[in-house]
């Protein structure tokens, strides 16, 4: 077989797009590795509302090797930087393994880092910044990070705290020359799933469903008995929020399920509105139809890749 002038693919898309299985898939033809591009799911103990269907990873009962998933305690608070460092040394491991590196998720923002190369630098904390932001609202925030040079991603900053930070780093980014870093050549290949709305939306609700069914209630009920608090909940995202919210009896249950299954369809569409602005922004993205048969879809690749 001739030689791939790619050596790396990416696998990304809406959330309830089947995106893993798809990777896991095209790591069984290919013999790769999945590199995680999730913001949540390097978290151990929160499976049900990161949405970690470990089965997926199983393809012929074989399991394919997977990285970022499960590495931090929750209660960390894990961010781009560290995302952009630690792929790039999963990246280089596999590599030097002669398999092949497949980034897979769907958070925007650790995505488009890693394929733009951004210099990512430790950013420490700038406290007259964040006394001049205090008492701002969330959307005074975005206004002002939309501002800076495009690299956070909206659907990541959805709490003050987080945009908070995300201006800092841009500031700092403004007022600092950046540190050059030696990084890998990387040469990807991107697959977007194409899923349609309709689909989309009821993938998300039976899915929301399922994992209530498989235990979501509970799974919070263990993170708060942790010590993990309301705030940090929040910051790990929706499920964790409105499930907390039902906990607390400030919701009830179908208040609960009817909120959540409301915010994750508007995040799937934030997520839409993102990719395609990675292709405004010079990311070629090779869309595929969900509808058709994983093996097809795989094929698809396949034939793109040599």
């Amino acid at each position: 077989m001739k030689k791939s002038p790619y050596n790396l693919i990416v696998v990304t898309g809406p959330t309830a797009s089947g995106k893993t299985s798809f990777a896991a898939n095209i790591c069984a033809r290919i013999d790769g590795e999945i590199i995680s591009g999730d913001s949540r799911q390097i978290y151990r103990r929160m499976d049900l509302g990161t949405g970690k269907d470990y089965k997926d990873y199983i393809v012929n009962g074989k399991t394919i090797p997977s990285h970022l998933i499960d590495i931090r305690e929750p209660g960390y608070k894990y961010n781009v930087y560290e995302f952009h460092n630690d792929f790039y040394r999963a990246f280089e491991d596999i590599r030097f393994r002669n398999k092949w590196p497949l980034l897979c998720g769907g958070t925007g923002m650790y995505i488009e880092a890693v394929l733009h190369q951004y210099q990512m630098i430790h950013v420490p904390a700038n406290p007259g910044l964040r006394e001049s932001l205090k008492g701002k609202s969330l959307s005074e925030l975005e206004e002002i990070l939309a501002s800076y040079r495009i690299l956070h991603n909206t659907t990541d900053s959805d709490t003050v705290k987080r945009a908070v930070r995300a201006i800092e780093i841009e500031e700092f980014h403004q007022n600092n020359p950046e540190v050059e870093i030696d990084l890998p050549q990387l040469n990807p290949l991107v697959i977007g799933v194409d899923i349609d709305r309709e689909r989309r939306r009821a993938n998300i609700t039976e899915r929301l469903k399922e994992r209530i069914d498989q235990g979501l209630i509970d799974e919070v009920k263990s993170l708060l008995n942790e010590g993990l608090t309301f705030e940090d909940l929040i910051y790990y995202g929706l499920e964790y929020k409105f499930v907390t919210k039902y906990i607390s009896g400030e919701l009830s249950f179908d208040e609960m399920f009817e909120r959540l299954n409301i915010a994750i369809h508007q995040f799937a569409k934030r997520q839409m509105t993102w990719f395609r602005g990675m292709e405004r922004r010079g990311i070629k993205i090779e869309w595929i139809d969900a509808k058709e048969l994983v093996n097809s879809r795989v094929e698809k690749v396949i034939s793109m890749l040599y």
